[in-house]
């Protein structure tokens, strides 16, 4: 047998020098089973190889399984062991299968052993021989090979095994092979009704979301005889991380009315859709449905709660509930700056920052992005500049593009448009389509036409083909009264079939989503919602309110102006509020777009006509109108 080189003398458990195997075994497998250091597991080995100890099969065996599946595993020493077992039995065939097959470097060896395995007369593969080797193929895309295992594994017998069945689906989705996959789970022995069979639909349903395919994984779920737990976290991890925000809620409903109980994962998985739905009322439940069943709210749970109240308009609640949670993770600490941020808190985003350094935490890179967002929505602009270098002098972070962009995105905002495009130009990497919007944006506002041109040249060249960027192109030149370049800018969006994307706002009432567009007559209750927007519109003019309309650029009358911008999609939606709420109730609306001037001002004064405090969160931050006020002090 092989003797590796000697390492650094150990105190080693006394071992017996007998050659019996049979006196020896015992000590010795214990001691190996206790091995945490690979040194030390060297030592072992050459003790086992002095005694004779390493004749035991039981003794080889688990040299073998620490040597190559440890956590300080080594598979060119591994290799070795094998290779000089006179006759390995089939489970360190398996432990030197399965550990090439987690391998990052050459999980294909796993096939390799495996053919030689097969020229062996004994032992034969069994059950615990395939999902090794399927796992082998998936790492590498190694599809032809997985097919001819897969019939290896059906000539043996052993297509009805549930963990082989598993790991050879999920074979076939990693190589994106859906149809195959979904033969294999139609055709399975497993019981409709079990856990496996549950699994095998749950990996088909997580090939489909990888692919983009969500009505075919849909359509599967919603097929399927028996779904646990993991089923439904799954579909609403997957509807979250697509940006289906409603589907996932609705599927969590559904969960609930089914009488399945959600659980921990459960939680973190839908509270980031409650969130971007701006549904606090939903999100209550939740925090409510954690403290009755004793589910711990621990920093991560904690984080997406303190995350929920922050982006629903509670930052109150965010604040109240961080005060009780625990605070060694910059997770949390995060989760509240960025809602500070996001409400326009900037003095109190920057004050509990302090707080998280003097509580010794280190800050992340997604701190420093809630306190530069905070300045940029406050325009504290020196202090911004202040905390991106301390960032990288103080804590050696390197900034990533998300970082450039806020600081493009304060400097615009102030009008240090020359400044702004000096970082853009400077950037340690390339900038990205998100950095010249920002710019664009501000150049329109601030009247900087030089630099905007040169900000919309890159922008196309980036985006070629995003709606956002052509419609902000085209309002661009629209605001510069050159009617010839929005002709040529509109005509490429047609002649590549781009679609401007509409806007958009939300809001919860009754614990029901009602969405809403620009123009919208979908609505059941849109008679009785255009009433309310005249009668609005009524009295704000009786107010000496006048309709912004700069906002429309199009080459139409200023009727047809006025016209468009009433019926932007959060007035819609406040209206809709106004007429299904009681008075005095907050309305909270999201928009997935920036609120204009005009929608502004009019929501200004319709919190204090109608006495509410109206709570709407844009794109990029909140606005608190209450009082004929707006928290954002008109800077947004």
């Amino acid at each position: 047998m092989l003797l590796l080189a000697s390492s650094p003398t150990l105190t080693l458990p006394s071992l017996s020098t007998s050659s019996s195997s049979s006196s020896s075994s015992p000590p010795t497998l214990l001691v190996l089973r206790n091995c945490k250091s690979f040194n030390y597991f060297r030592q072992l080995h050459a003790i086992a190889i002095k005694t004779g100890q390493i004749t035991d099969p039981l003794v080889a065996a688990e040299v073998l399984r620490f040597a190559a599946i440890s956590s300080g595993r080594d598979l060119s020493y591994a290799l070795k062991i094998f290779d000089e077992m006179p006759e390995p039995n089939i489970f360190s065939w398996n432990t030197i299968i399965r550990a090439f097959s987690e391998s990052d470097e050459t999980p294909l060896h796993a096939v390799h052993i495996y053919i030689r395995l097969l020229h062996n007369d004994l032992p034969k593969p069994n059950q615990y021989s395939y999902p090794s080797l399927f796992k082998a193929c998936a790492r590498d895309s190694a599809i032809e090979e997985g097919r001819q295992i897969h019939c290896h594994a059906m000539k043996l017998g052993f297509f009805k095994d549930g963990f082989v069945l598993t790991n050879l689906a999920r074979l076939y989705t990693l190589c994106g092979r859906m149809e195959d996959a979904r033969k294999l789970v139609k055709r399975s022995f497993l019981q409709p009704g079990s856990e496996a069979n549950a699994v095998l639909h749950n990996i088909l349903i997580d090939g489909y979301c990888r692919l983009g395919m969500i009505s075919n994984a849909r359509q599967l779920f919603d097929e399927m005889n028996f779904k646990s737990v993991i089923s439904w976290n799954g579909m609403i991890s997957r509807y979250t991380e697509m940006g289906l925000f409603k589907e996932a809620v609705d599927v969590f409903y559904v969960m609930q009315v089914d009488g399945v109980s959600p659980n921990y994962v459960t939680l973190v998985g839908v509270l980031p859709a409650i969130s971007r739905l701006g549904a606090l009322g939903l999100g209550k439940l939740v925090h409510s449905y954690a403290a009755k069943n004793e589910i711990e709210v621990d920093d991560v749970l904690g984080s997406a709660l303190v995350d929920m109240y922050g982006k629903c308009g509670s930052i109150e609640e965010a604040i109240h509930l961080f005060e009780a949670l625990p605070k060694e993770n910059p997770v949390t600490w995060s989760s509240l700056i960025g809602g500070l941020a996001l409400h326009g808190q900037a003095h109190d985003a920057i004050h509990y920052f302090h707080m998280m350094e003097q509580a010794g935490v280190i800050p992340s890179d997604v701190v420093f992005l809630g306190v530069l967002n905070a300045c940029s929505h406050a325009g504290l602009v020196d202090e911004g500049k202040v905390y991106f270098n301390r960032m990288v002098t103080n804590y050696g972070l390197k900034p990533r593009i998300e970082h450039y962009g806020c600081m493009v995105d304060m400097l615009s905002r102030a009008g240090l448009l020359e400044e702004a495009e000096e970082l853009v130009n400077n950037m340690s990497m390339k900038p990205d389509d998100v950095i010249y919007k920002a710019l664009l944006s501000a150049c329109r506002i601030h009247d900087k036409p030089e630099v905007g041109v040169r900000a919309a040249k890159h922008l196309l060249q980036l985006a070629p083909a995003a709606g956002d960027c052509h419609v902000l192109l085209s309002n661009f030149y629209a605001s510069l009264g050159d009617w010839e370049a929005v002709a040529e800018v509109r005509l490429r969006m047609k002649k590549l079939d781009i679609r401007k994307n509409p806007g958009c706002s939300w809001i919860a009432v009754d614990g029901r989503i009602n969405e809403f567009f620009v123009e919208d007559y979908s609505h059941p209750r849109t008679r009785e919602i255009h009433l309310m927007l005249e009668e609005m519109a009524g009295k704000l003019n009786e107010e000496g309110y006048v309709s912004d309309n700069t906002g429309v650029l199009l080459k139409i009358d200023e009727e047809e102006k006025d016209s468009m911008v009433l019926y932007h999609s959060e007035k819609i939606a406040v209206a809709f509020g106004l007429i299904s709420t009681k008075p005095g109730m907050p309305l909270r609306v999201i928009k997935n777009l920036r609120v204009c001037g005009d929608c502004h001002e009019f929501l200004k004064l319709v919190s204090k006509l109608y006495g509410r405090r109206i709570i709407v969160r844009d794109r990029s931050r909140f606005h608190h109108f209450e009082n004929g006020c707006c928290s954002c002090k008109d800077y947004w």
